[in-house]
């Protein structure tokens, strides 16, 4: 497959500005920033809660593009957990979803992990993997 080029992102000063950056884009549905977040390299990976593993832009893109086809996403970081080191930083986060219900609105929870590495350009996302 063909490697898909990103835009450049005006995010990077930090792991935690890409991090915010991409939760904002994933509210807004914004699917150009929230790939702008990502490393261009052809190893980055996503797993969605109960999906499988994409490998690459093109497929994060798609799978992306399919979870934001009704709109941005109510997902909140909550809690996150920072390991880092010069050049990556591991962020174990809780991700709160707003849901609604037949009882009415209500709150989902999501336990992800967030990988990013420092390049040139700043910090980007190399791996995001959210579980239920």
């Amino acid at each position: 497959m063909p490697k898909a080029r990103l835009q450049a992102a005006t995010v990077g000063g930090s792991a935690d500005d890409t991090e915010l950056a991409f939760y904002e884009a994933l509210q807004a549905g914004d699917l150009d920033r929230l790939m702008a977040c990502w490393a261009d390299e052809d190893e980055i990976v996503c797993v969605h809660p109960g999906g499988r593993r994409l490998v690459g832009a093109a497929a994060i893109r798609a799978g992306f593009e399919s979870l934001l086809a009704s709109g941005g996403l109510p997902v909140r970081p909550e809690r996150v957990h920072r390991v880092r080191a010069l050049a990556s930083a591991v962020h174990s986060v809780i991700e709160r979803i707003d849901v609604m219900t037949d009882e009415g609105p209500a709150q989902a929870h999501v336990i992800a992990c967030n990988v990013y590495h420092r390049y040139a350009q700043g910090w980007r996302m190399v791996a995001h993997h959210a579980s239920p």
